[in-house]
């Protein structure tokens, strides 16, 4: 039956409401003040019109205080009466001035080489720590001395068994300043706290223990079965010969585990030269690098360094993040090129 006009119908169920909800938000209502309404939750309308106008010679009008802002085409914002900027802005031709930025402004150019020293150390620091650790482990489990090797293959493969910011997290609470139980225990035996977040150096050598009790254990995995493959008979005519273990390790033991590692000492470099999960759940980058004008800190990485500039803190510039990415990609590629050319492989 049809309705009088005024008369309101049965209200629809909530799920209908939902069913209907794309076609309920093209609806425009006309209150009894003129206003016009539109739907803003499932069971409310409300008055909705836009906050800025644009105006014809470009200006904006903001409708609730009739203030007026005018676009500035250098930097891409529009600017209130006292000069302040609007986001989010609008987009203008940079051409290369944050290239320029990254690599003639001291407060920029300074702090992107100290990352990029910082993340190649760092990368470089990790394979040569976690090879280490996993080589001395697997010579040790390889000896026939050593009872009870399959208990202790699992504990020290155990780490590699945890997901990774899970392990990450739990150190960060080890470390802490002040109830960290690493603090305590050097307290009670040598009377000292480490600052192991506000000490730039401190902070990066925490980096590499914890990175290195991070890898260690796939580097455990690799030497253990290279190792099998070494013949035995090598050491034992170098035994006849009176070679020292040290002898063994740098003549034999190294130059037939390097070949096959290579690739994977490769892959991990460049697996730590991106690793933003370990830099973000540890430190966040901190602590700060003094007198940097883009949100920088001395065990950033250049992944991590990029991303703060571009989504944390109070910079927010896409741009200039943009430029260092593309830079970062330019140095890597160089690197790569270098490393294939040493390899002696043609491309």
């Amino acid at each position: 039956a049809e309705r009088e006009p005024g008369e309101l119908g049965a209200a629809l169920a909530l799920r209908e409401v939902i069913q209907r909800r794309a076609e309920l938000e093209q609806w425009v209502l006309r209150g009894s003040d003129g206003e016009l309404l539109r739907l803003y939750g499932l069971r409310e309308v409300a008055a909705v019109k836009p906050l800025y106008r644009l105006l014809e010679n470009g200006d904006l009008l903001n409708t609730r205080s009739n203030e007026r802002l005018e676009p500035d085409h250098t930097t891409g914002f529009y600017l209130d009466s006292h000069g302040n900027q609007v986001a989010p802005g609008f987009t203008v031709f940079a051409g290369t001035s944050n290239f320029t930025r990254v690599l003639t402004d001291p407060s920029i150019r300074g702090p992107f080489l100290e990352i990029f020293v910082w993340t190649v150390a760092f990368a470089g620091l990790t394979v040569l720590f976690t090879l280490a650790v996993g080589l001395v482990l697997a010579s040790l489990l390889q000896w026939d001395l050593v009872r009870g090797k399959a208990f202790y293959r699992l504990m020290l493969i155990l780490p590699y068994a945890v997901p990774a910011f899970i392990s990450i997290l739990v150190f960060r609470g080890l470390f802490n300043q002040n109830f960290g139980e690493i603090n305590l225990l050097l307290n009670g035996l040598f009377g000292m706290r480490p600052d192991w977040f506000s000490d730039p150096t401190l902070a990066r050598s925490m980096i590499l223990m914890v990175n290195t009790w991070l890898g260690y254990p796939y580097m455990l995995l690799l030497c253990m079965g290279l190792l099998q493959a070494i013949p035995r008979d090598l050491y034992e005519a170098s035994a006849m010969d009176g070679a020292t273990p040290l002898d063994n390790l740098l003549k034999i033991t190294l130059p037939l585990l390097i070949k096959p590692l290579a690739p994977l000492l490769i892959a991990s470099f460049a697996f730590n030269f991106n690793n933003f999960v370990l830099i973000t759940l540890l430190t966040r980058g901190g602590p700060d690098i003094i007198g940097a004008t883009t949100p920088a800190g001395t065990t950033d990485l250049l992944v991590s360094y990029t991303y703060r500039i571009a989504f944390q803190d109070s910079g927010q510039n896409f741009a200039l993040a943009a430029a260092i990415a593309t830079l970062i990609f330019l140095v890597v590629g160089a690197l790569a090129w270098l490393n294939l050319k040493l390899s002696k492989v043609k491309v």
